[in-house]
């Protein structure tokens, strides 16, 4: 038994002849007839009685035909979704990532990518780096963004990682002196109070060696586990703080137009971060989640270059 039999079969029960059935499917009397004793011979059993010219369904015949329309629609629905796949109208996406860019970054892009294809789902969970690379490894995940660290314990083999990189930029109360300065270094934060993620992560330790080998005092008043928070600070004036070039994004993006408390300037000597956009390494990414992942991608590159014109 197969799809074209349950097709043939199921327009000879709706249409009530083989002649209207073969016309409403653009075949011959002949080819739905042979068909039609094709099934029967593979079921041991007559689907119909022959009265004339008109066929008599027997009783089995309606309970075939039930579940003929039940497989034919499935398959009609299957066809379907996979179209709407293929032209990104419907799908899932399931995104784990750092605070940095889920805050705010993900979910504009989100909402652009969704605004007009109402049949797509998208799930986004917010996790440190080592969680987002430990819930990537069980490749459960279409797309995962964290800190590019070896330290992290993953099985490598489980994720692919694309690196990307940024430099970090120092974000100063607007109202400070420090505004007034194109680039800042360590002799412009000597002894100043600053904001910075904990000791242990990459960014602090670099931080630590720049203010040594330029010979001044390194002040980290105030310490958090991601970078966002840091930016509290330098509101209240307390701090200025060595961000990531993806949370200054989603600040900006956070506050709009009532941003004037807190200015972003370069940072010298550079401070490099990189990041990755993690997937998983057993499956491949389904047409929605290449989009999204090339969308991303350019975004980064949108981001880097506008962070690096400061």
């Amino acid at each position: 038994m197969n799809l074209l039999q349950l097709t043939v079969f199921r327009e000879v029960m709706l249409a009530g002849s083989v002649s209207q059935a073969a016309r409403n499917l653009h075949r011959t009397q002949p080819a739905i007839s042979s068909t039609i004793a094709q099934l029967e011979s593979e079921l041991g059993f007559c689907l119909f009685e022959r009265k004339g010219k008109r066929l008599s369904p027997v009783p089995e015949a309606h309970y075939l035909l039930a579940e003929a329309t039940e497989i034919l629609d499935r398959m009609t629905s299957a066809q379907r979704n996979m179209q709407n796949l293929r032209n990104l109208e419907s799908g899932s996406l399931r995104i784990v990532a750092m605070p940095g860019p889920s805050v705010f970054l993900l979910p504009r892009m989100i909402s652009r990518i969704t605004r007009a294809h109402d049949g797509i789902k998208v799930t986004v969970l917010t996790r440190s780096s080592p969680q987002v690379h430990q819930l990537m490894s069980t490749q459960s995940y279409d797309l995962g963004i964290a800190d590019l660290g070896v330290e992290f314990g993953v099985n490598t083999q489980l994720v692919r990682s694309e690196p990307f990189a940024s430099d970090c930029i120092c974000a100063v109360p607007a109202d400070g002196p420090l505004a007034q300065k194109p680039i800042l270094t360590p002799a412009d934060l000597d002894g100043r109070p600053l904001a910075a993620l904990h000791a242990d992560h990459h960014s602090h330790k670099e931080l630590h060696k720049a203010f040594s080998l330029a010979g001044r005092h390194l002040d980290v008043r105030f310490e958090t586990q991601y970078y966002l928070p840091l930016l509290t600070f330098v509101e209240d004036g307390l701090a200025c703080a060595i961000i990531d070039t993806l949370s200054a994004e989603s600040y900006l993006h956070y506050r709009g137009t009532d941003q004037d408390r807190v200015v972003f300037r370069p940072f010298r000597p550079g401070i490099s971060l990189a990041f990755a956009t993690l997937t998983p390494a057993h499956r491949p990414p389904s047409k929605l989640a290449e989009s999204f992942i090339a969308l991303w991608h350019e975004e980064v590159r949108r981001i880097n270059r506008f962070w690096g014109a400061i």
